[in-house]
């Protein structure tokens, strides 16, 4: 009877649920969760494709890193050593540098003392050519003074011819 509510309930439920099935919902349903399900898998393989070339990528940054930090490392120590053959360069340099100035130094030195000597030598073969004018001068005689004169031009005049 339709005074009975329970009825009347059950009879638009069941009616409900043909429709449905009538309509192919709970197909669509189905499909429709498969579709999702497809989705989020499809999303998840991404995901992990996208986590293995992101391990990938980091394991080749890394190891580019590596690279970089060992060719830092032989710049470097090629650096010190280059450095440090550029100061011992420098250094034998300086040695051999002080080395000219005071083989300079010395060679002003002994001209200094040549010159020296020279000057002092001159000075007293001048002092004793004076010296030795004054005396044959007051000893000697004109006759003799001219006889010498004369011997000193004609030795002059045959070295000259």
């Amino acid at each position: 009877s339709l005074a009975n509510t329970d009825f009347i309930v059950l009879m638009s439920f069941a009616v409900f649920i043909g429709v449905l099935l009538y309509f192919k919902v709970p197909g669509m349903l189905t499909g429709l969760l498969d579709k999702r399900a497809e989705g989020i898998q499809a999303e998840i393989d991404e995901a992990r494709a996208l986590r293995e070339e992101a391990q990938t990528l980091l394991a080749s940054f890394e190891r580019k890193q590596r690279d970089v930090q060992e060719q830092a490392d032989r710049i470097v120590a090629a650096a010190k050593e280059h450095a440090a053959e550029a100061a011992e360069q420098a250094k034998l340099d300086l040695e051999q540098s002080i080395e000219r100035r005071l083989k300079a130094a010395e060679d002003q030195i002994a001209s200094a003392e040549t010159s020296a000597v020279r000057q002092v030598r001159d000075e007293a073969v001048r002092i004793a050519i004076g010296t030795a004018s004054d005396v044959i001068a007051r000893d000697m005689k004109a006759d003799r003074a001219d006889a010498l004169f004369d011997e000193a031009i004609s030795t002059v005049a045959a070295k000259l011819h």
